[in-house]
């Protein structure tokens, strides 16, 4: 009796999340149509028109709505988030490496590292910003910041890096060394192959948590702003359509990088099939 009605309670639960999640962008696909200049961010829509977004590219007449100020701050972000890639995805292969033996205060040290992503981000980013003013630091985004965003960013490469480690044959690794194989070179050929996927999933983490951050950027990014700054900024004077097509422009940048994901790890899968079927051919 029970299966009969939970089913179709799950199914309406999963309904109303999935409505809860995409309901917003929806709403901003549809009102980013809205005529322009005069349209603005309400219903029913006056004029179906592309509008806004000729006017994120430059293309439209001069008019009283200003651009949006996102040239320079989309460039910082995107530098920003690949070099706390780079660096959150490294520190975090590297440590859950570590991780794989026993050593005195692993304890202590894991729950240091996770604790970059439990403390709130304007309680962090606020004391970055009194310490920065304390020391004489200039606060920039390539600089206090980019320490934050590492800072918070870590902690999920190093789990996603652990579950795929806690996961992982050794004896592959063992059958390398027997054979007189270094352990460097073990890791360049042997290793980093099959931990891949999780190298992957650690640099999407790493990438677009660091690409959409605000509460830690906002104290310690000083003068020169990221894009949800800038946006933030804009948002915060007046309100038009402009806003909302950015937003579905970078909704759909961020589909598009999960789709460049699902693309190489399919890659990275068919590659892992083909070298455990040579293995069992030998």
């Amino acid at each position: 009796m029970q299966g009969p009605v939970i089913k179709p309670a799950l199914a309406v639960y999963t309904g109303l999340f999935i409505l809860f999640l995409y309901g917003p962008f929806f709403v901003l696909g549809i009102l980013s149509f809205q005529t322009g200049p005069e349209g603005g961010p309400q219903f029913p829509i006056v004029e179906w028109s592309t509008y806004w977004y000729r006017h994120i590219l430059g293309l439209t007449p001069p008019s009283r709505i200003a651009p949006l100020p996102i040239g320079e701050a989309l460039v910082r972000s995107l530098v920003l988030a690949f070099m706390t890639m780079v660096v959150s995805t490294l520190l975090g292969v590297l440590s859950a490496q570590a991780f794989r033996s026993r050593f005195k205060g692993s304890g202590v040290v894991f729950y240091l590292i996770v604790l970059g992503m439990m403390v709130p981000g304007v309680l962090v980013g606020l004391g970055m910003a009194l310490v920065a003013n304390t020391l004489g630091i200039d606060r920039t985004w390539w600089g206090t910041a980019f320490v934050l965003h590492v800072v918070y960013t870590f902690p999920f490469a190093f789990l996603v890096m652990l579950a795929i480690f806690n996961r992982f044959d050794a004896s592959v690794e063992e059958a390398a060394w027997s054979l007189g194989v270094s352990p460097a070179r073990t890791f360049r050929h042997v290793t980093f192959p099959l931990i891949w996927p999780g190298v992957l999933s650690a640099m999407l983490f790493a990438f677009t948590l660091s690409y959409d951050e605000f509460s830690r950027t906002l104290f310690a990014s000083g003068r020169e702003l990221t894009l949800p700054l800038a946006i933030y900024g804009t948002f915060s004077v007046e309100i038009h359509p402009n806003v909302f097509a950015f937003g579905v422009l970078t909704t759909l940048f961020s589909f598009a990088l999960l789709a460049v994901y699902a693309i190489l790890m399919g890659l990275s899968v068919r590659r892992a099939r083909r070298l455990a079927i040579q293995e069992d051919i030998t």
